[in-house]
């Protein structure tokens, strides 16, 4: 994934699928490994935005693993940056197997635990525009769901991706329509010149 979304041919096909038809990402997120540990989960959202922020199509965070365990705490993290804030705290007063110095010594007051603050706060509006939904894999638990959120997040490609797309082809054009002025007067100038 890490390839194809950074790579030069990721962003091409990508872009030729999302201007030929409603196109949406589904971000898969294992949630047994982010009820382990809150940094996890704060790596995987991060990840998220900056695929969002990539490609400029809507998202569904699929919630995968649910058999294994429920989706409902990220959902409330999600939803509710002081649950999320709670959970750092706990996840600090045990240090997780980070270094005292990491975690704060079990105040929640350390570098990581401070960044991990900041971020979520940072990250709160990123989850108003996102689409999540709890799946299982292995027992097709959540499946219907995950089909019908991803038709909410079509319409949502047809109310902004498209509108942007319109607007970036729009200022295209006015580019190129201004450069083709600017070469024509040059041109005429030139011509001026050699009479």
């Amino acid at each position: 994934i890490e390839a194809f979304t950074w790579s030069a041919s990721g962003s091409i096909v990508t872009s030729a699928l999302a201007t030929t038809f409603p196109t949406v990402l589904a971000f898969v997120i294992d949630t047994p490994r982010c009820a382990a540990s809150v940094h996890t989960f704060m790596s995987n959202m991060l990840y998220a935005c900056s695929m969002l922020y990539r490609a400029k199509l809507p998202m569904v965070v699929v919630l995968n693993k649910t058999d294994v365990v429920g989706c409902e705490f990220i959902k409330e993290w999600m939803d509710d940056y002081e649950s999320f804030q709670e959970a750092l705290d706990d996840a600090s007063s045990t240090t997780n197997g980070y270094s005292d110095e990491m975690a704060g010594g079990g105040g929640g007051s350390g570098y990581y635990s401070s960044l991990t603050r900041s971020l979520s706060l940072v990250l709160d509006e990123f989850y108003n525009h996102l689409h999540k939904v709890g799946v299982s894999a292995a027992t097709r638990g959540g499946v219907d769901d995950f089909w019908n959120v991803v038709q909410q997040a079509a319409l949502d490609y047809e109310d902004g991706y498209l509108v942007d797309l319109k607007c970036r082809m729009e200022e295209q054009m006015a580019k190129e329509h201004a450069m083709k002025r600017v070469s024509a007067r040059r041109l005429a100038r030139d011509l001026e010149e050699d009479e």
